[in-house]
């Protein structure tokens, strides 16, 4: 059976991981009309078939999440009318993921239904990176690859040759995955408790652990307005931790004023990934921004050659 063209193409919310993506495949970026009417609607058009294809459609969500979301389905649905033959959609942050279950009365559970939505514009595939909780998997009624940042932060803090090392949860939600990563770099585990006020509210009330006269490194799936972190890092040194506290996350959300909050918390380093593009105002000293792109490259490899993906990662 002859195998489909593998084709990529890009939204306008990360062209740059897109093309980077693209060269790690020794492919381009397919060429795609995007562009707005004079009403602001979004118009799309493939410029070459894309019959047959093996269809990769890069874009994440940033801080205009709506609009992304939006021009994702309406190339979705071009691709699907154009009789590709799979279309996979690489969506590196998930938009909405925080909003996965009911926690008080009368609220939607949101990343359900862009979940459908995505599937119904036309997608077979969702690639992503670090879902707020694993179970929202269970969203789509096809398959996702949920792939995970922690191989991409163990090689860069190996490089680093760290001791007396403890991996500090934010909160007792990011226990689990703060624990792989703590034995992966040979540290100890600590967990914030921290109680929310409201949306981007928090106040931290303990420690639990010894991070005593230890390196604490702070381990989240993202930072949004850099309210909780900050706290959790001023929690450690009252605890007699270290000065020299590092901050990691898969995704640089960055809302204002998280970037003026990491510049006056001084963290010895803010270690991301570049799920989310971040503009030259949104960077500062300490900052350090790891490449997804030969991660999700060859994940895609695997699966346009029909070939085991877990063992990428």
């Amino acid at each position: 059976m002859q195998q489909m063209p593998l084709k990529i193409f890009t939204g306008s919310s990360h062209p740059e991981l897109a093309h980077e993506i693209a060269k790690n495949l020794h492919v381009k970026v397919d060429d795609m009309t995007l562009t707005r009417f004079a009403c602001n609607e979004i118009y799309v058009r493939p410029e070459q078939t894309v019959r047959g294809s093996d269809a990769y459609v890069i874009q994440t969500a940033t801080s205009r999440v709506n609009e992304d979301f939006m021009e994702l389905f309406i190339i979705l649905d071009s691709l699907k009318r154009s009789f590709a033959g799979r279309i996979h959609v690489v969506m590196p942050h998930f938009g909405y993921a925080r909003q996965d279950r009911v926690a008080t009365p009368r609220e939607p559970i949101s990343a359900k239904l862009m979940a459908k939505l995505i599937a119904s514009a036309g997608a077979d595939h969702v690639i992503t990176m670090n879902l707020h909780s694993d179970q929202e998997q269970g969203f789509f009624d096809f398959p996702v690859d949920n792939l995970s940042a922690k191989k991409l932060f163990v090689e860069y803090f190996a490089k680093k040759k760290m001791n007396n090392i403890v991996v500090v949860a934010p909160d007792t939600g990011a226990a689990k995955t703060a624990k792989r990563f703590a034995d992966a770099v040979g540290g100890e585990l600590a967990i914030i408790h921290k109680v929310r006020t409201a949306h981007n509210v928090s106040e931290v009330s303990h420690v639990i652990g010894d991070v005593a006269d230890k390196t604490c490194i702070i381990y989240d799936d993202l930072i949004d307005t850099a309210g909780t972190v900050v706290n959790a890092k001023e929690a450690l040194l009252r605890k007699g931790a270290n000065d020299n506290v590092y901050l990691v996350a898969t995704h640089p959300v960055f809302s204002d004023p998280a970037v003026s909050r990491l510049k006056a918390a001084k963290f010895q380093e803010v270690v991301v990934i570049n799920t989310i593009p971040l503009p030259k105002e949104k960077q500062f000293e300490g900052l350090k921004v790891l490449s997804a792109a030969p991660l999700l490259a060859k994940t895609i490899s695997n699966i346009h050659n029909a070939k085991s993906v877990s063992s990428v990662f």
